[in-house]
């Protein structure tokens, strides 16, 4: 028994390094909001995260309870045979050592594959408008809006549009290319 939770604790603490060098690893400069993401990009990497969460808490919790044990209440009637006692914690022991392990393994795997995704990951993309005015037809990303005035960002810079003068306002998927 003392063998199992030796190599428990020793499984513990070393994987609980391992998620400590992760977690650093994952602060490295990339993309630190999922909703910079495009829509099906941001979503894969939400569950990923969230896969990779359970399987890393479920791993540290049967890790935790192979180094450490899970309280008993032993029967009040009857002997109790140590022996039988021990053998039967340690095999409990053992079956949460190799599970924890395997959790973390899959916590590993599952961080690195979300980490992936946000640093790879299509960007989302600005919403663009098409707008037509008495004298010119555009189309852009919305800025900010003061008075009567929209910016519109361009490919060749940022426009003001006088809202006043337009004729047609129309949300589009993207913009022509510029000639």
């Amino acid at each position: 028994m003392r063998r199992v939770r030796a190599a428990a604790t020793a499984w513990r603490n070393g994987l609980a390094g391992l998620l400590l060098a992760l977690t650093g690893f994952t602060l490295i400069t990339g993309r630190s909001d999922v909703g910079q993401l495009a829509r099906p990009a941001g979503i894969a990497a939400g569950l990923l995260l969230a896969a990779s969460l359970t399987a890393g808490g479920a791993g540290a919790w049967l890790l935790l309870r192979a180094a450490h044990g899970v309280p008993r209440v032993l029967p009040a009637t009857g002997p109790v045979d140590p022996v039988a006692l021990d053998h039967e914690e340690a095999l409990d022991a053992l079956r949460d050592l190799r599970a924890g392990r395997l959790l973390v393994l899959l916590h590993t795997v599952l961080l690195a594959a979300a980490v992936a995704t946000t640093w790879y990951g299509p960007a989302r993309e600005d919403p663009v408008l098409r707008i037509r005015t008495d004298t010119q037809s555009l189309c852009g990303s919305p800025g900010a809006v003061r008075g009567h005035v929209l910016e519109l960002k361009t490919p060749e810079g940022p426009l003001a549009v006088d809202l006043s003068r337009v004729t047609q306002l129309a949300p589009a998927a993207s913009c022509p290319p510029v000639p």
